[in-house]
């Protein structure tokens, strides 16, 4: 067969394999590139995938001379009239180039093409990868499988499966069936992964150049261990050898080079029941290290482990500080169950993983996190309920690209000001995501819409002597500032985005100091029409952890216990009729159904045509745990949120 055929063939495949032509690809002749390459130069030149005179070369080369870090995983690709060239070192290297060609491909006019760039590319990060707790929540294989097929595509590199919890030890133990009893689980029961359905896994993630790391969560979070293997405590004198057996166990599945790390767990050891005895950690640290030769992660906080020198922490918490002279993980700011999804993202894009622009001898990179808590319904509502997929493009940017400059945790709750570098850099991203949104993920949930145009200003908190019913007269008449009891109150702004933290639930700096009060925000809508449309309307966002933590949750035709309000061109928005309104705040065992704005219906909301004012007012007690609102008007188009086209958006005082 003719060499460049076969070339032709071979690119065809790779990107029909990728889903590429299953989509519009017609948008815009400059594809958006997630995550963006660290060297890249776009030239006018098109590569025509219909010509097989053209040729596709991939190859291994000895090096790449400009990549700055982590080698084995970079390449150099060079896209012209008349040819696609891609190198790397490794075969992984290869993989990585792949997953940008299927970015560059797009149609016009009938015809394919792949457009014209040379990149040379690396990760800044070593490890960048992606957390589920299938413990609490079993997923399917299938579902799985969804979610490791985006983490190759964005160039993710480990999954981390959390796969033991309180509520069941889900791998497979031949040596001790009664784990996978279903009397020992109290979520999902009898629903676990075969041993032959780990392997599986480990060979679908190891084909997509993906390590899997698997989680035995101990000594804490073992209820369904100790209830299956009839243990009071994790100081019972069996519970070690019992250990150890499963760790030989788990390590017989994959070998050291396939899967060379063991992750075990050790936070929140906070009951007598759960603490360990003095040689258990010791024991299996030696047994993961010098046993099977394996690196041991472990949570930092957790247990100490008396005489460990190696093992590799995962921070987490405020509290997750870097243990001297020990390999770390960073995994504190990026808790998926937490996060909105229009802030959120702007949380997790602000990161600067480790504290540093790339990975060091002891920074190793960082893992997005999803621990969907509560229990669910159904198992794609972790999917629905948690900004997975948007969380997922943006952690791919940020831990492959690097955040270069050093912002602390300036804008982790607030975007930095309009015009700035930063503030375009996002915007730029945010682009880039939307185009891949509505390009790659047609029929799945993918939370999140353009934001950056959407301006507010914010007045207060004006003291309400903590009465959240208490009326004040800007819900009378707007006014450029107001006198109140003596007290003077001037707008605050412009504000950007689509969801604004008065102050933020974990302590980042935001626009106001953390006192209780009655907030208003507003903002004016310019449509081009009359019409009707969605709108994402929410208030003091539920985490989808400790079941409605910060409730009770609100009563019928309330938007919240702390009693916010809409008007909209002054007549108020109806709150929504609840499915189960009035829970308490510990209800982790009663899922989720519409607690959210961006998992429940849009409310209806109709705009004149002209200006639109809406209006906001957002009480907040001392005990109120997020404060923030969100009021986003959205199109609900097959199951997929998208932007209101042309509407305008501003925040003057008229």
């Amino acid at each position: 067969m003719n060499t460049n055929l076969l070339h032709y063939r071979l690119l065809t495949a790779l990107l029909i394999v990728g889903g590429l032509f299953s989509c519009n690809l017609e948008k815009d002749l400059t594809p958006a590139l997630i995550p963006m390459p660290q060297q890249l130069e776009w030239s006018t030149q098109l590569f025509d995938m219909a010509d097989s005179s053209n040729c596709f070369v991939q190859r291994i080369v000895s090096n790449i001379p400009d990549a700055q870090l982590n080698c084995d995983e970079a390449y150099r690709l060079k896209v012209s009239a008349d040819s696609v060239i891609l190198e790397a070192t490794t075969e992984t290297g290869l993989f990585r180039g792949q997953q940008t060609i299927k970015q560059l491909a797009y149609e016009k006019s009938g015809k394919r093409y792949l457009k014209g760039c040379t990149i040379v590319d690396w990760p800044a990060f070593r490890i960048r990868g992606f957390m589920q707790d299938v413990g609490r929540n079993f997923q399917s294989m299938e579902m799985l499988k969804e979610q490791i097929d985006v983490l190759a595509a964005y160039k993710l590199n480990v999954f981390h499966f959390h796969v033991t919890e309180n509520p069941g030890w889900r791998l497979e133990s031949k040596i001790y069936p009664q784990l996978n009893s279903a009397e020992s689980m109290s979520r999902q029961k009898g629903k676990y992964y075969s041993q032959e359905d780990f392997k599986e896994l480990v060979k679908y993630c190891r084909e997509r150049k993906i390590t899997l790391i698997p989680e035995f969560d101990i000594p804490g979070h073992s209820a369904a261990f100790r209830k299956a293997m009839g243990f009071e405590t994790m100081s019972d004198p069996r519970v070690q050898p019992v250990l150890i057996d499963l760790l030989d166990e788990l390590c017989s599945l994959s070998p050291a080079e396939v899967m060379p790390y063991i992750h075990l767990g050790t936070d929140e050891v906070w009951h007598s029941y759960e603490k360990p005895s003095p040689t258990l950690l010791p024991a299996l640290l030696e047994r993961v290290t010098q046993h099977h030769g394996r690196e041991l992660i472990v949570w930092r906080p957790g247990q100490h482990i008396e005489g460990d020198s190696v093992s590799i922490t995962q921070l987490w918490s405020s509290g997750g500080h870097p243990k001297p002279g020990h390999r770390y993980i960073d995994c504190r700011l990026n808790y998926l169950n937490h996060l909105d999804p229009l802030a959120g993202m702007a949380q997790l894009y602000f990161e600067r993983i480790n504290g540093a622009a790339h990975d060091d001898s002891m920074r190793l990179g960082g893992i997005l996190c999803c621990w969907n808590d509560n229990n669910v319904n159904d198992e794609y509502d972790i999917l629905k309920q948690n900004p997975v997929y948007p969380g997922i493009l943006t952690y791919s940017e940020t831990s492959w690209t690097g955040q270069k400059r050093d912002i602390g945790e300036n804008y982790l709750a607030k975007l930095p000001e309009k015009g700035s570098e930063l503030f375009n850099e996002f915007s730029a991203f945010e682009d880039r995501m939307i185009e891949h949104r509505d390009k790659y993920f047609a029929g799945k949930p993918f939370p999140y819409v353009k934001q950056m145009n959407i301006e507010w200003k914010v007045l207060g908190p004006i003291a309400n002597g903590g009465d959240v019913n208490a009326r004040f007269s800007v819900e009378d008449e707007l006014q450029e500032a107001y006198q109140i009891d003596t007290v003077n109150y001037t707008w605050q702004g412009p504000f950007y985005g689509g969801t604004i933290h008065m102050n933020h639930f974990f302590g980042y700096p935001s626009y106001f100091s953390k006192e209780e009060g009655t907030y208003y925000a507003y903002t004016q809508i310019w449509s081009p029409k009359e019409q009707t449309m969605g709108a994402w309307i929410g208030f003091h966002d539920w985490s989808r952890s400790g079941g409605r933590r910060g409730g009770p949750f609100p009563q019928n035709g309330e938007w919240h216990n702390t009693h916010p309000k809409v008007w909209l061109n002054g007549e108020l928005l109806a709150a929504p009729k609840w499915n189960l309104p009035g829970l308490a705040s510990n209800t982790e065992e009663i899922p989720f159904t519409d607690e959210n704005y961006f998992f429940r219906k849009p409310h209806s909301i109709h705009l004149k045509k002209g200006w639109n004012k809406v209006l906001l007012k957002i009480p907040v007690k001392k005990d109120t745990w997020k404060r923030m609102f969100t009021f986003v008007p959205v199109l609900e188009d097959n199951g997929t949120i998208r932007e209101v086209e042309d509407l305008k958006f501003s925040a003057e005082i008229k």
